[in-house]
């Protein structure tokens, strides 16, 4: 069996890892069996976003790497069919496995089925229900084409279900992004989080001189479009950091490209590199993050798959969108995140009650490390099935 894996964004990188890993252990324990190609389409492009990953999480270097760089959703998406229809008429696998829901995994799913290929999407059935999302809409044309759908939570199971997808489609198999985390937590915890943040602060910034302990701190990461590019949301957060998350603890701030260079355009760059009980770093490894996690007494994030290590770990996560494709991670149902849009007054009430609670580590249902392990065996299960 031939499989060409996809990956085209950092998000990607983490629920790749582990399958790599998996089909490497297979093959040894079966003398074979499975023929992997690992194909980067280079949507993230940048170095510290993406080829320090791949030396982190020890991904091989791709197979092929498309370069598609930057652009539009139109220009990545027309530019990756077209560059990967060319691949998959060379390479002519059995099986095109995608993940998650990135341009990439759009473009090369559409291009997987006008050739006939058998399509696999790893986190299947995610849904936000808010088609303002490009992601979502990835999601949706993803699932809907994909012969195989392997789902992180039993709540997508049932979003497929719903959608009428057939149930010979549909497996829960887990989590895979908590396949890296276990794999790598015990590597993290060992890393000094004073090195973290003097190797990697923006130039022009100060270093913490020092000490720095487990939950002294607060740890925030922005780049969606919706809470950074409009002024009259992005500057009221940022003033809210400032007079009031950064006046009781550190606040350390992973700098997304998008964040960045609004924080420049409105000139407000020099102000926060200069205050000192805030720390803005460089776009950091998964490595460092994930320890930066780990000792954070609260997270602030747009992420979604921060939310699951928030999840895991028991940080306490404010949410900062208004809907989560990941509703498993909320506090209802027993995970450590809220949502709390881009609205201050409800991020500051949240806030301080979230400073109150405890960290209460919960690992939903087949979120224990094994995952990959189970979409290798579903992989070749249905294979033989589709065969016959």
């Amino acid at each position: 069996m031939k499989i060409l894996s996809v990956v085209g964004a950092r998000p990607n990188f983490m629920k790749i890892a582990p399958l790599i890993s998996a089909i490497e252990k297979h093959n040894h324990d079966n003398g074979g069996g499975i023929q992997h190609v690992l194909v980067h389409t280079g949507q993230h492009y940048d170095v510290r976003m993406s080829e320090a990953f791949f030396t982190a999480l020890g991904i091989p270097d791709p197979d092929i790497n498309l370069e598609i760089g930057s652009g539009s959703h139109a220009e990545q998406i027309g530019y990756t069919m077209v560059a990967f229809e060319k691949i998959l008429l060379e390479q002519k696998p059995d099986w095109v496995v995608v993940v998650g829901d990135v341009n990439a995994t759009l473009s090369c799913s559409v291009i997987a089925k006008k050739l006939n290929i058998k399509l696999c999407h790893i986190e299947a059935g995610l849904r936000s229900g808010d088609m303002s999302m490009p992601e979502e809409i990835n999601r949706l044309v993803t699932d809907r084409l994909s012969d195989l759908l392997l789902t992180p939570d039993l709540l997508s199971s049932e979003n497929l279900r719903r959608e009428g997808i057939l149930e010979e489609k549909i497996h829960f198999v887990g989590n895979i992004m908590i396949d890296t985390l276990e794999a790598n937590r015990e590597k993290s915890a060992h890393l000094q989080l004073e090195t973290i943040i003097n190797e990697n602060h923006v130039n022009g910034s100060h270093s913490l001189n020092g000490s720095l302990f487990d939950f002294n701190y607060a740890l925030i990461t922005l780049h969606r479009p919706s809470n950074v590019d409009p002024e009259e949301v992005f500057i009221p957060l940022i003033k809210f950091l400032v007079d009031e998350v950064a006046k009781e603890y550190l606040l350390i701030w992973p700098i997304h490209p998008r964040a960045r260079k609004q924080l420049i355009k409105l000139g407000l760059w020099n102000s926060l590199i200069n205050n000192p009980s805030l720390f803005i770093l460089e776009p950091v490894g998964y490595l460092e993050m994930l320890r930066l996690n780990m000792g954070a007494k609260i997270m602030l994030t747009d992420s979604g798959g921060l939310q699951e290590e928030c999840c895991v770990l028991g940080t306490p996560c404010l949410t900062l969108r208004w809907n989560t494709e990941r509703p498993v991670t909320l506090r209802e149902n027993g995970g450590a995140s809220v949502l709390v849009g881009n609205n201050i007054d409800r991020i500051r009430n949240e806030y301080f009650h979230t400073l109150t609670l405890n960290r209460i580590p919960y690992r939903p249902e087949l979120w224990d490390g094994h995952t990959a392990e189970r979409i290798v065996e579903k992989l070749i299960e249905t294979d033989q099935r589709l065969k016959y």
